[in-house]
């Protein structure tokens, strides 16, 4: 290849994405190894994040020449991509576990079963049930509804062959939410599985998961089907659950120019929920065992609620076991697309989608139910050709989604079995995304590159709430929404490459999420009301990396953060089992380094770091706190008191300072053990304050995993090969916070001061352990 196509190639495939593995491009029916420097993804290598080639499209038996989607290869984003063997050789409990290879993720436990909370480089790291302020995506297909919300239920690590993480702001690119980033997983195809497999992993605390795979290719016909059976008792009481998921991507391409794809997911899951601890009763009985009911609470460090009880109209203080605290959700999405190339250089594509979700969630002081139809429609054209005489790569989209909700609330009593009080709330609500968005990558130079992009997009949100008194009649007046939103993002990127072993990247993004439904209609005291007020939640993001090949085997990538908020969404916990309440900070700033690394050493060793600095301030919030405090010498013993603190400087609640995976493995190159391997890895996270005064501090950990593993082909019989894995999680049995629930400061009912920490770390609601020394093995047979 001549040195001018060498390092034009190199700097196409740098500009995608920013470390340095290699590739293998599928680009006709033989294939080709881009041996050129590329970077395209913190992965692992070859099979273990590379983006693919220009012609081949995740989930669609592609054809030669066929433009790729914009996700595959931006230029100039910031992408880390987690591959399949950070999946395949190890038992994946939950996606937490992997995504942790990429730098700027931060992961929490969610509520039940392997249900996890994602944050990228924080904007959402203060969430402990729904994941918000990013995008997610699969096989192309939306699995963010168009309230913003997302879940990681359905998703079984198995399923996937590659989960590409975009960090920083991403609305040019996606749209709505996407302020923190967005997440594209991308589903094993047919070509890849060429057979079936079923596999089981079994572990401690009755951890069962049986699975299978079969996927082909035959003509214009490819298809993959997965689909698994999970439970579990859980490691903390009154934690079991059962999950089901099925998953199948198939393709059709009756013409070069024609492709279609059909994606359906479906997931059920049944789930008892332990009861959030405070963190003093964290440090008793981390694990909520011998808690089946509440006496003695105090004492034994168990989570106490206080519910209903319908007979005497009284509360009384009850435990997770005790009030049969559970949940059983399900979620569907079936969705199509269709793809047409015009020209060579041109393709058009219409998909359309459908998505489910429906909710049964019975726990803590009440019940939800719900229903969330969901609605997308995408068109989109992408055209490679020439502006100016250079290179370029031009991207329009229209795309249009909307949820419709019917949603009630109920008091939840503490007769057991999660038996439901009084309607508390009925909601119904309709909301909407339309908007476009414009793309254009232009290649000035060999070295330089640049990417210029836009969206706009107006959100629509009409409902309301209606509140209930307990004895069933309607209170006054209704919470009423009719909220539009328009907003705009602008992108501007530049990458340059003068050398194939290294490049700089600079990029200028900005991204907006509009408040979800949900939010609008819980009130600053965490019960359903009137929070209608909320605005859009901006940021303004300068990226700045290097990604540099040091030396052979070494590939290093660095990037640093500085994000400008405006109305940043901030969500705390009012109080023991009441609904989070969400409010706008005026101005907050987030800064921050993300490093990768990766190093093949020596034959079969290699090394990978992801590490994550993370400061976030507020720059302009000042909060109002009141009570109703005791005053014996006034006219009914009472007045009310509000005072206002200046929030300015502190650090935002929930957020890590630091994020560290280190991993050290080692797979045996050659001879009769070849396939046999193993790493040691550590997983680190520092402290984050629990609250906007900045006063309860939730400590940091560290815990370490041992991994073996091996895998062989087999000279006859009827499997073709088997895959053994095992894994010691939490070697050292650190007790640790998993999760922290933000807890909202309060004022002295007594003395009408603020409570300080030692109220804090009395308050129920906010904390989950994390799991403690686990074994998980398992084995797969493919056929």
């Amino acid at each position: 290849m001549p040195a001018r196509l060498r390092r034009r190639a190199a700097l196409c495939l740098l500009a995608a994405q920013p470390l340095a593995v290699s590739v293998t491009a599928e680009a006709a029916p033989e294939s080709v190894t881009l041996e050129e420097l590329s970077v395209a993804g913190e992965g692992r290598g070859n099979g273990a994040g590379g983006a693919p080639s220009g012609g081949t499209r995740f989930g669609v038996a592609a054809a030669p020449g066929a433009a790729a989607l914009p996700i595959e290869r931006p230029v100039g984003q910031i992408v880390t991509a987690v591959g399949r063997e950070a999946i395949a050789n190890r038992p994946a409990t939950s996606i937490g576990s992997v995504l942790l290879d990429s730098p700027g993720v931060t992961v929490r436990q969610g509520n039940g079963g392997r249900d996890v909370v994602i944050s990228i480089r924080g904007n959402n790291a203060r969430s402990t049930g729904v994941t918000r302020n990013m995008v997610v995506l699969e096989d192309g297909f939306p699995v963010t509804q168009a309230d913003g919300a997302s879940r990681f239920d359905l998703v079984d690590p198995r399923a996937y062959s590659r989960i590409d993480v975009f960090r920083g702001p991403q609305s040019a690119l996606f749209g709505n939410y996407a302020t923190g980033g967005a997440l594209a997983f991308r589903t094993r195809t047919g070509r890849e599985i060429s057979g079936y497999e079923v596999g089981v992993d079994a572990g401690s605390y009755g951890y069962l998961s049986r699975y299978f795979t079969v996927g082909g290719a035959s003509g214009p016909f490819e298809i993959s089907l997965f689909a698994s059976d999970v439970r579990g008792n859980g490691y903390q009481q009154h934690a079991s659950y059962d999950t089901q998921t099925v998953n199948l991507l198939a393709s059709y391409t009756p013409t070069p120019d024609n492709r279609f794809t059909l994606k359906v997911i479906n997931n059920e899951i049944d789930a008892n929920i332990p009861g959030r601890s405070s963190l003093n009763q964290f440090r008793i009985n981390p694990y909520q065992r011998g808690c089946d009911t509440g006496a003695n609470a105090a004492l034994t460090g168990c989570a106490t609620f206080n519910l209903l009880d319908p007979v005497s109209g009284q509360t009384v203080a009850a435990t997770a076991a005790q009030a049969g605290f559970r949940r059983n959700d399900r979620r569907t999405i079936v969705a199509g697309r269709w793809e047409h190339d015009i020209d060579a250089q041109t393709t058009w594509r219409v998909q359309l989608g459908f998505d489910e979700r429906n909710y049964n969630q019975p726990f803590f002081t009440s019940s939800g139910r719900g229903s969330l139809p969901s609605y997308s429609l995408l068109t989109d054209l992408t055209r490679r050709g020439e502006v100016f005489g250079l290179p370029a790569v031009g991207y329009v989209a229209l795309a249009y989604s909307a949820v419709d909700v019917t949603a009630s609330t109920f008091t939840l009593t503490a007769l057991g079995g999660a038996r439901l009080g009084p309607l508390v709330a009925l909601q119904d609500a309709l909301q909407s995304n339309l908007g476009g968005r414009a793309r254009l990558e232009l290649e000035l130079s060999p070295e330089w590159k640049a990417v210029t992009g836009i969206s706009a997009e107006n959100t629509t949100i009409t409902g309301r709430n209606r509140s209930f008194a307990a004895n069933g009649t309607e209170t006054f007046p209704r919470a009423i929404a009719d909220r539009r939103f328009l907003n705009v993002a602008p992108e501007l990127a530049l990458v340059y490459q003068p050398d194939p072993t290294w490049a700089l990247r600079g990029r200028v993004a900005t991204g907006y999420a509009t408040p979800s439904y949900s939010s609008l209609f819980v009130t600053a005291a965490g019960v359903p009301g009137n929070n209608t007020g909320l605005k859009t939640q901006e940021n303004l993001g300068f990226d700045l990396g290097a990604d540099w090949l040091a030396i052979e085997g070494l590939r290093l990538s660095l990037t640093g953060f500085y994000e400008f908020f405006r109305n940043e969404f901030v969500s705390q916990s009012p109080g023991a089992g009441l609904l989070n309440y969400t409010f706008n900070a005026p101005a907050s700033e987030h800064r921050g380094i993300e490093l990768a690394a990766t190093y093949a050493f020596a034959p079969g060793w290699n090394g990978v770091l992801a590490y994550t600095f993370d400061d976030q301030v507020y720059t302009d919030y000042v909060e109002q706190l009141s009570v109703r405090r005791v005053a014996p010498g006034l006219p009914g013993g009472f007045e009310n008191v509000t005072r206002s603190f200046n929030r300015a400087g502190n650090r935002i609640p929930g957020v890590p300072d630091h994020q560290l995976l280190a991993r050290l493995g080692y797979d045996v190159p050659a001879g009769p053990l070849a396939g046999l391997g193993g790493f040691a890895e550590v997983v680190a996270q520092g402290g984050y304050y629990a609250d906007n005064s900045n006063l309860l501090k939730i400590p940091g950990y560290a815990i370490v995993n041992l991994n073996i593993h091996y895998a062989a082909l087999l000279p006859s019989g009827y499997a073709k090969r088997i895959d053994l894995y095992g894994e010691v999680r939490n070697v050292l049995d650190t007790v640790y916070v998993a999760s922290a629930n933000p807890l909202a400061n309060t004022l002295n009912r007594n003395t009408g001061l603020l409570n300080g920490q030692g109220a804090l770390a009395a308050t129920v609601g906010s904390i989950y352990a994390g799991a403690p020394r686990t074994f998980v093995a398992g084995m797969k047979l493919s056929f």
